[in-house]
């Protein structure tokens, strides 16, 4: 239990945990997303206005227009090629499902989504009738659900227009990046929509039903026309014919999936049983989801009630001018926790670091599984909150992944000269990882930015959900292998120099030689990563996951277990934190004074990484603690938004609560900075970045 009284400081999770210090009681208020607009159907409006909706096997983004209403679907396994970088995997925009309407002229518009039930809504008066529809993912039942009303019989009238975006013929050889084709055919009351990605031959199917009272409904060869109805029920479901499995990430492009699944005959399925159940019971089954899911944990801060009724970009604006809204940082915690659940639920594949959102053709970083730090801070709020059940998601994942990588872990070995080389049949669970991973495809080994890889920084998520939970089911098949196999990596990896074991090869993620002004611009201004032996980032992960096997050894009788024996006699020669003469923790061996080397202010603040997620400086260690808060000082507080979140989780480790929430005040601000380089956060919540 030592270690957990250690972490016991560990309460603010990502940007805005900090709020939830011991104080998990019930809010009296409903955390509602509330706005008296549209959102613009632009990228911009997008990203920064339209409302996610996510029941984790897909995402909707609402804009709530009032002639027309664009509702954007994303599938985390519908990906394509990415241009300008070629060898890489895209998330691309899934389906774009279109309502159009009659409506002029409104007024008294309103549009929200409720986090407490995870429904979204659009109002409006319009020729003198009020309008409203309402939006939901349904995990349960796997479907999006609208329904639209009026306060006139006879007053709901719309098209129904699915279309499929970024259309492009296939490549003559059939070896393209970006073809796409498919087909929406309307019948009778239902619309099925059926297509094709060329890269790596992934067939998403959509299915639609309507369900109409009053009124009649005709369709076209793409369209479903609803006319003078009392009201209306949309369902639409959807599936591909991606299936989790280790041969996924090794076989070629081509062949990954297999070309005579029908995830049409699946989505059939599942619309015909939402259709039976019909509107209520879809949203009572659904709101009882939720009710249990995001009702596992709450926070008080004494709401004001009065702005519960004031619109969510009002309060970012007023926030900026120092009237602070405990409503407001209260909706931001349960925002962050919304998020996970719609987008990382037991069933489905795990959040990328778009959650599971996007709506470009290509998007920023293909929406990949980075693990850099994007993976490991989306699940950063998981136990910490009660959402342990979210995290299974990211544990299949990796499983599936994992075997691939062993290759990629002797390829690292050989070329820096490291072993002993694992032969076949040996060394079972060790592996690796860089940065990019896809559903499809791991993209490349360790060895560029982060020495040995990101492996460490993974890991800590697996050994905190055994620590949070106690789960010796999880400890025994997915915990200790990732955890041993790492280990049996990291040993290979480490060289003996003047009696200690460091990193033969070593980089602090993303810092740079060569262009070392803040304003660096990728791409463009030429600089390299700078590599060396033993730096604190690597490290510092070397013997947190040599720490966390030792004890898990120990909880499983296997302490014999060689590769435990070799972690056991290395891991007091690891010397993960140095203190140089600035009073500051030491990013690089060789560094004398703060920022001798690299970016003074970059945004990754890796050579922390014992303090947060890790366990090593802590409250028992005061001169390490000392030395920390001299880093962040230097490193300073502006920065991109998830940079800003981890040093929140920084300023909390060291028991600053009110540094922390200076930080959470400077990122909950309105921006408009296009690539938010500055961090802000958009009206819609969403960070900017």
């Amino acid at each position: 239990m030592t270690n957990l009284i250690q972490s016991s400081s560990r309460i603010a999770v990502f940007t805005a945990a900090i709020l939830s210090f011991f104080n998990l009681f019930a809010s009296p208020v409903e955390h509602v997303l509330r706005y008296s607009q549209p959102a613009p159907s632009t990228t911009s409006g997008w990203e920064k206005e339209s409302l996610p909706l996510g029941c984790a096997h897909f995402g909707v983004s609402v804009f709530g227009g009032v002639e027309h209403d664009r509702v954007q679907v994303t599938h985390n396994a519908v990906l394509s090629g990415r241009e300008k970088r070629r060898s890489a995997a895209n998330l691309t925009n899934a389906l774009e499902i279109n309502l159009d309407f009659k409506d002029g002229e409104y007024s008294n518009y309103e549009r929200g989504l409720s986090l407490d039930r995870a429904v979204a809504w659009t109002k409006y008066d319009c020729r003198g009738v009020s309008f409203k529809r309402e939006y939901f993912t349904s995990y349960p039942a796997r479907v999006l659900a609208i329904r639209l009303t009026a306060n006139a019989k006879g007053a709901v009238s719309f098209v129904l227009r699915p279309e499929i975006p970024f259309l492009k013929p296939w490549n003559k050889k059939g070896n393209g990046d970006f073809g796409r084709r498919g087909t929406v055919v309307a019948s009778s009351s239902s619309i099925a929509v059926d297509q094709e990605l060329e890269r790596f031959r992934v067939k998403f199917a959509g299915r639609f039903a309507v369900i109409h009272e009053g009124g009649s409904i005709t369709s076209s060869s793409n369209t479903l026309s609803v006319a003078g109805a009392d009201s209306a029920v949309i369902l639409f479901a959807c599936d591909t014919n991606y299936r989790l499995s280790p041969e996924v990430f090794t076989s070629p492009d081509s062949k990954k999936l297999d070309p005579n699944d029908k995830p049409s005959v699946r989505a059939e399925a599942i619309l015909v049983a939402a259709v039976k159940k019909g509107w209520k019971a879809l949203l009572a089954e659904h709101q009882a989801d939720i009710a249990r899911i995001i009702g596992s944990a709450s926070i008080d801060l004494n709401a004001s009630k009065e702005d519960a009724a004031k619109t969510t970009d009002y309060l970012l604006s007023q926030y900026k001018k120092g009237k602070k809204s405990r409503y407001l940082e209260e909706t931001y915690w349960l925002f962050g926790r919304y998020l996970l659940v719609s987008s990382s639920r037991p069933g489905s594949l795990p959040a990328n670091l778009q959650g599971v959102w996007t709506v470009h053709k290509n998007s920023p970083w293909g929406s990949g599984y980075w693990h850099n730090i994007n993976v490991q801070m989306n699940y950063w709020p998981a136990f910490i909150t009660n959402l342990a059940e979210c995290f299974e998601p990211y544990a299949e994942f990796n499983a599936a992944f994992r075997p691939g990588t062993r290759k990629l872990a002797i390829a690292y070995l050989k070329h820096h000269n490291l072993g002993p080389i694992p032969a076949e049949g040996e060394a079972p669970n060790i592996w690796c990882v860089g940065t990019a991973v896809y559903p499809y495809v791991v993209e490349g080994g360790p060895g560029g930015h982060s020495g040995p890889g990101t492996g460490g920084l993974t890991t800590k998520l697996f050994a905190d959900w055994y620590d949070y939970t106690l789960d010796r089911k999880a400890l025994e098949k997915y915990v200790w292998p990732v955890v041993h196999g790492m280990s049996d990596f990291f040993v290979r990896c480490v060289i003996e120099t003047n009696g200690l074991y460091l990193s033969k090869f070593s980089a602090s993620p993303e810092q740079m030689v060569g262009k070392l002004e803040d304003n660096f611009r990728w791409g463009i201004d030429k600089a390299k990563y700078y590599t060396t032996t033993g730096c604190a980032f690597d490290q510092q992960m070397i013997y947190e996951n040599g720490r966390d096997l030792l004890r898990f050894a120990k909880i499983l009788g296997r302490e014999d277990d060689p590769v435990v024996k070799k972690v056991r006699a290395q891991i007091d020669k690891y010397c993960p934190v140095e203190i140089g003469v600035d009073g500051q923790i030491k990013e690089f061996r060789e560094e004398v004074h703060y920022a001798d080397i690299g970016q003074r202010h970059h945004r990754h603040i890796s050579h922390l990484w014992g303090l947060y997620p890790g366990r090593q400086i802590t409250l028992d260690r005061p001169a390490l603690m000392a030395a920390a808060r001299q880093t962040l000082e230097h490193r300073g507080d502006p920065s991109t938004g998830w940079s800003m979140g981890w040093k929140v989780c920084c300023w909390a480790r060291l028991g600053d609560g009110n540094r922390a929430y200076k930080l959470l005040t400077e990122q909950l601000q309105p921006t408009t900075a296009e690539k938010g380089q500055d961090g802000g956060t958009y009206p819609n919540l969403f960070d900017a970045h």
